[in-house]
């Protein structure tokens, strides 16, 4: 697959400078998160058949770290090395507060005004929140983070989105949302073809954006002291494309349907009908955005009497028609592959990563490049 990428504002007939990320691991971050990161960058380089995307992963001090799963990482470089960085991705994971220092602080607090974008995958948003980096800003972390870091910095717009991108600062929760998060990235610097084509490359098949929430468990947000609430949302979840009627609900659990009520407006604050209505919607949702299968046959898998009326309420709750938010599959046109140009002469331009990566995707039988106008 060959894709050349948009040239932006470089000189006419040379090819723009790729951006460089510093990747800075704090203790027991998560190697999930920093893969999901790191990967699309890859990628787009290996489609566009040149680097777009150098990047380095570093400790604070140089010395190798360990991820949560208890592997071992050797840093390319100390956070104190003479880089030139234009983006800054912070990788947390376990227990953040630990990681956090007043040398990291110090160091985030100096650094961040010569970078481009300053960012962060999993709990790294914590560091930058203390640093006081996402003062007025969207931002997210995982969900297990939030009410605490919530209450510690209210000054950050917390979300529940999978990631957030706003001005110059990117967030995401964790996992395999910083996929979604550097394929937006991706999407904006050089293109949505681009972005398109390195999900296909990975077999992903929706590149979320960041409309798409965390979906925080229930028991997460109401603890154990709800056990008759947590058991009828999942007796609802259990039940999608046959709705049970609410009286029968609050009869599984010996309350009343007056009962039933209150207890969703005390803590969901909505209407138990509302709610199973959300979950039949979300489910149709994801449907529609990740399978083929037909409106009629999505609306009758989560219990809607008609195609109408599905339509009518899906619009109503999501602002948009089912058949616009399916969306149109991007097409890959498929061009010659480009050269490579590396790195130049310098030795620590020529050990980064990503240009290992790039000389080694040479020999890959999938190697090639794309063009986008």
């Amino acid at each position: 697959m060959a894709i050349t990428p948009a040239r932006g504002g470089a000189p006419a007939g040379a090819a723009p400078e790729p951006q460089t990320l510093g990747f800075l691991l704090l203790e027991d971050f998560t190697l999930i998160s920093l893969a999901s990161a790191i990967e699309p960058l890859r990628m787009a380089n290996q489609l566009a058949g040149r680097e777009l995307y150098r990047w380095y992963v570093m400790t604070m001090d140089g010395a190798p770290v360990r991820a949560s799963d208890g592997m071992q990482v050797t840093p390319d470089a100390s956070a104190h090395s003479p880089l030139r960085l234009d983006w800054l991705v912070v990788c947390g994971g376990v227990a953040p507060q630990r990681s956090v220092t007043p040398a990291l602080l110090t160091w985030l607090q100096g650094r961040q005004r010569q970078l481009r974008r300053v960012g962060s995958v999993c709990t790294g948003s914590w560091a930058l929140a203390q640093a006081g980096l996402l003062n007025g800003y969207d931002a997210s972390i995982h969900w297990e983070c939030l009410a605490a870091i919530q209450e510690a910095y209210p000054r950050t717009a917390w979300s529940t989105r999978l990631f957030s991108i706003d001005r110059d600062r990117f967030t995401a929760s964790g996992g395999t949302a910083p996929l979604d998060m550097m394929l937006n990235l991706i999407g904006r610097d050089h293109g949505r073809e681009l972005s398109a084509a390195i999900s296909e490359m990975f077999i992903y098949e929706r590149v979320r954006g960041e409309e798409d929430q965390q979906r925080v468990p229930l028991k997460h947000v109401l603890g154990t002291t709800q056990p008759k609430l947590l058991e009828i949302v999942a007796l609802m979840e259990a039940n999608i494309e046959e709705p049970i009627e609410l009286d029968e609900l609050a009869s599984y659990v010996d309350v009343s349907r007056r009962q039933l009520e209150r207890l969703f407006q005390r803590h969901l604050h909505c209407s138990p009908s509302r709610y199973y209505l959300k979950l039949r919607l979300t489910r149709a949702r994801q449907l529609l955005k990740q399978t083929p299968l037909p409106i009629i046959e999505i609306a009758s898998a989560c219990g809607f009497v008609s195609t109408p009326h599905f339509s009518k309420c899906y619009r109503e709750y999501f602002g948009t028609p089912p058949r616009e938010d399916r969306g149109e599959t991007l097409k890959i046109r498929r061009l010659e592959p480009a050269s490579i140009p590396l790195a130049g002469n310098d030795p620590l331009m020529q050990s980064s990563s990503a240009a290992v990566a790039l000389s080694h995707a040479r020999g890959e039988p999938t190697y090639a490049s794309i063009a986008l106008g």
